[in-house]
């Protein structure tokens, strides 16, 4: 008897055939009205769905085989242009939106209860007098403790809606002896792009950027304005690790450091039309030392201030070479919720140089595993392994030979940082067990710091060994693993102090503790010492 798994293949690579057909007629010079007005084609796809719907002798998700379908005519272009399913663009959106509706929290699902590891700063949840600590046991009478099917999802449900609408939360706290109630009232909560800002030293500034939203200009600006009042002539911008995402954005930031009507970058479409970006007179740090961070991780938007400030003999560049992404995308929805990132166009450098790495059209695995082709050829730790094209050599107004073909070459190059280059390290950050160990410290007694200032413990406090061996022991129980950290035991200290740092104080204490040890911005310390009349 044939079964649903033996006829699914057969039916996708239809459906992908179709869908390729289709792709190859779609005109994104049109307007969307046009765009999906009905023609044979279309009609055609849209028979074969309902045949089968109707028809087939077994029941199929049709919806499944349209996914499949998009999915498939994607993977047959760039690496960069992707499909966003409807469950997942909500999200996506907000994140590049820059905030979203809810009550302020950072939470940890903590044994059987929801634990607030900080509200934010400002936000709804502090002024309503929500500290870290508190567990939330109910809201609006509803149930959120002892649930073994409680998930993240469920309950930022609970806690999001509508804005200026309430919520109503029941709280326990340690050392009191009954439970608590406050009413919230939900507001925008900022996603912040801009991680900290702060004063290295009486003139150097420092600005971390983790992705360019739609409201990454304005919280630039203001960090920007913050420490020009502190004193600073110098700034550092830390890009590494950003993905990018607004291409205006990142032209609005870059405006900041070039002189008036400096070319930032151009792009150009498959009909080779161009649009061109030019610095304006509103920048405000023209005449400022610009040091650019950028890595391995470091593209698109990102490559576009590096690039501009590069190409202009502006600021010096200093890291590894950047991820290599010179290509443009734009969001059109799809008309059921889900949208497409099709790429529209390249962007060029002032110099004119792509800085787009070379792709295999529906081969994306060698292209996104460029990092462990990096790492085995040793370019993370020695200049020399970087592969440069001389067929791709260009030359900046002042005679700085600068090359495309596969992102941007610092002018200064620092190998990979200790901390950074373990494996196991990452994987814990990324998985947040450093934030989670460091809440449940905190936990056990917090009026240990209560009256110990920010700077004092920068500057003065010392994680015990005895912390480390817990953390293990932590590690050990959550991953089922025996792992030990003997080798880069001074590594976790750090992190784990910056990161009780973020969890008492701000984000800015969480850099300033890494960065005291960070190579890169150790680097760029002494640039801007060795060479104080230096002008860039």
């Amino acid at each position: 008897m044939a079964t649903k798994n033996k006829y699914i293949p057969l039916i996708i690579g239809v459906a992908i055939a179709v869908g390729v057909t289709i792709g190859g007629k779609l005109s994104f010079t049109d307007t969307s009205d046009n765009l999906f007005t009905t023609n044979s084609k279309k009609d055609k796809l849209n028979r074969l769905i309902d045949y089968i719907d109707y028809e087939y002798v077994d029941e199929i998700n049709t919806d499944s085989i349209v996914d499949v379908t998009v999915n498939g005519i994607l993977d047959n272009l760039d690496p960069h242009s992707t499909y966003i399913p409807k469950e997942d663009l909500a999200r996506i959106t907000e994140s590049m939106k820059g905030d979203f509706v809810g009550i302020g929290i950072n939470f940890y699902p903590y044994r059987d209860t929801i634990a607030v590891i900080k509200p934010t700063e400002g936000g709804p949840s502090e002024r309503a007098g929500i500290i870290s600590g508190d567990r939330i046991l109910y809201a609006d009478g509803d149930t959120i403790f002892g649930r073994s099917n409680i998930t993240n999802d469920l309950i930022t449900k609970k806690l999001k809606g509508e804005k200026n609408s309430k919520v109503k939360l029941t709280v326990y706290r340690k050392g009191e002896n009954e439970l608590l109630e406050f009413e919230i009232k939900r507001k925008s909560i900022p996603i912040k792009s801009v991680e900290s800002a702060y004063m290295l030293s009486d003139e150097l500034g420092f600005i971390k950027i983790n992705r360019f939203a739609e409201s990454t200009y304005k919280e630039f600006k203001q960090a920007l304005d913050d420490l020009q009042d502190q004193g600073a002539t110098k700034l550092v911008l830390d890009l590494r690790d950003n993905p990018g995402g607004f291409l205006g954005v990142a032209e609005q930031i870059a405006d900041e450091f070039l002189e008036d009507d400096k070319l930032i970058l151009f792009t150009r479409d498959k009909k080779g039309r161009e649009e061109r970006t030019y610095a304006t007179s509103r920048g405000d740090f023209e005449d400022g030392e610009i040091y650019i961070l950028i890595n391995e991780n470091s593209a698109s938007a990102s490559e576009v201030i590096a690039g501009a400030l590069q190409d202009n003999d502006r600021g010096i560049i200093v890291g590894r070479r950047s991820y290599g992404k010179g290509l443009v995308q734009r969001e059109m929805a799809l008309g059921d919720g889900s949208a497409v990132r099709l790429t529209v166009s390249r962007y060029y450098t002032p110099t004119g140089r792509s800085i787009q790495r070379p792709y295999t059209n529906g081969d994306s695995r060698g292209y996104h595993n460029d990092y462990y082709k990096r790492l085995r050829t040793g370019e993370l730790v020695d200049e020399e392994s970087i592969e440069v094209d001389d067929s791709l050599k260009f030359t900046t107004p002042k005679g700085k030979v600068v090359y495309g073909g596969g992102g941007i070459i610092p002018d200064v190059f620092v190998p990979v940082d200790r901390l950074f280059e373990n494996e196991t390290i990452n994987y814990l950050r990324r998985r947040g067990h450093f934030g989670f160990f460091v809440f449940e410290e905190l936990d056990k007694d917090r009026s240990i710091y209560a009256n110990v200032t920010k700077y004092d413990f920068i500057n003065n406090f010392e994680v015990s060994d005895d912390i480390v061996v817990r953390f293990q022991e932590f590690i050990n129980r959550k991953e089922s693993t025996n792992i030990t950290f003997v080798a880069y035991n001074d590594e976790i200290k750090r992190i784990i102090k910056a990161t009780l740092a973020r969890q008492l104080y701000d984000d800015n204490a969480f850099e300033e503790i890494i960065n005291k040890e960070d190579v890169m911005v150790q680097e760029v310390i002494l640039l801007s010492t060795q060479y104080p009349d230096f002008k860039q």
